[in-house]
C-alpha cells in the first residue's frame, strides 16, 4: 500500500501538475482510507473493496466530521482507486461504488455594495501617508474585489503577468488553468501607485517577480492577505467578518446583481462546473423578486 501511494504522489506531481497543498491533502486522505484497511487486516492494495471504503467514512461520521470534509475525503479516495484500476494495481475499482455524502449547501457570506465602497475608501485613506505597506494593502483589496481572485491566485501573480493598458491580469488557478480576468479603473490605480512608489521600497535580494511583497521582501503569504481582510472589515461598521474568499464570494454577487450572466461569471472566477457559480444566484433574492415583478404578467 505504501509502493502504490509513492506512485500516486508521482502521478499527481508530475502527470497532473498539482500544487503542493492539493497533493498533501489527497494524499493525506488517501492514506487515511488505507491506514483503516490495514487495521482492519487488508494487506494488500488489491484486497481493498467498497465496504471498506464505506466502513471506513463511517468511522469518521462516528467521529463528528462534516458532512463537506467526508464528500472531500470520498472523493478523493475515488479518484484514486480509478487510477489504481487504470495503472492495473487493482482488477477492478470499489470507489466507483462509493457514494459520496451530500454536502450541505450554505449561502456564501458577501458584503452589500456600501461596504465594499467602505472597506476600499479605509484602505486608501491608510495609505495616505504613502507607506508601502499601506500601497500594497489597497492594492490587494482592489484586486480581489475587482476579480474575484482566490487568495492563493493573488499571492501567486508576478507583476508581468498584469496587463496595466488593457486592464487585464492573467490568473494561474486550480489545476494550473490559466485564464485572463479584467479589472476597473480603481483597481488600476491602486496598482500604478504600489508598482511605482510602494513595491520599490519593499524590493529585496529574494523578491524575484512576485506581484505582491511582504514587509520583508519576500513574495506575500496568504496568511497575511487573511489578516488583513478580517483588519480592515473591524473598520466597517456593521459589515459581515469575511476572509479573502469573502470578497471573491462578494465580487460574484455584485457581477449579477449588475446584470451579467451566469456563464461569464463562471469564467471570471475560473469555476469548472456552473455549478458551482450557481450557488450565487440564491444571494439575490430582491433582484428575483424584482425581476418577476416586471416580467410576470400576474405578478
Amino acid at each position: 500500500m505504501a509502493q502504490a501511494l509513492a506512485a500516486y504522489e508521482r502521478h499527481l506531481v508530475s502527470e497532473r501538475d498539482l500544487t503542493p497543498h492539493t497533493v498533501r491533502a489527497y494524499l493525506s486522505d488517501v492514506w487515511s482510507a488505507l491506514e483503516h484497511a490495514a487495521a482492519l487486516g487488508h494487506e494488500d492494495l488489491t484486497a481493498l473493496d467498497v465496504r471498506t471504503l464505506r466502513s471506513w467514512l463511517a468511522k469518521q461520521q462516528t467521529t463528528g466530521r462534516a458532512r463537506t470534509t467526508l464528500a472531500r475525503r470520498s472523493t478523493a479516495v475515488r479518484v484514486f482507486t480509478a487510477w489504481a484500476a487504470r495503472t492495473g494495481l487493482i482488477a477492478t475499482d470499489p470507489g466507483a461504488r462509493l457514494a459520496s455524502p451530500k454536502a450541505h449547501r450554505t449561502l456564501p457570506g458577501a458584503l452589500d455594495r456600501d461596504e465594499a465602497r467602505r472597506l476600499l475608501e479605509e484602505a486608501a485613506e491608510r495609505c495616505a501617508d504613502g507607506s508601502p505597506v499601506g500601497l500594497r494593502d489597497a492594492a490587494v483589496l482592489e484586486l480581489l474585489y475587482a476579480t474575484g481572485m482566490r487568495v492563493g491566485e493573488l499571492v501567486g501573480a508576478d507583476v508581468d503577468d498584469v496587463d496595466r493598458e488593457r486592464r487585464l491580469v492573467r490568473v494561474l488557478g486550480k489545476g494550473r488553468k490559466e485564464r485572463v480576468v479584467p479589472f476597473g479603473r480603481p483597481a488600476e490605480q491602486a496598482l500604478d501607485r504600489w508598482l511605482a512608489s510602494g513595491r520599490p521600497r519593499l524590493v529585496a535580494d529574494g523578491s524575484g517577480p512576485a506581484l505582491f511583497l511582504g514587509a520583508r521582501g519576500g513574495r506575500l503569504d496568504q496568511r497575511a492577505v487573511r489578516t488583513l481582510v478580517h483588519r480592515r472589515l473591524e473598520d466597517v461598521p456593521g459589515a459581515p467578518d469575511l476572509g479573502p474568499h469573502g470578497l471573491r464570494h462578494t465580487a460574484a454577487t455584485h457581477l449579477l446583481e449588475g446584470g451579467a450572466d451566469l456563464r461569464t461569471v463562471q469564467e471570471l472566477l475560473g469555476h469548472a462546473s456552473l455549478a458551482t457559480t450557481q450557488i450565487y444566484t440564491h444571494v439575490s433574492g430582491d433582484r428575483l423578486r424584482a425581476a418577476y415583478r416586471m416580467a410576470h404578467p400576474r405578478a
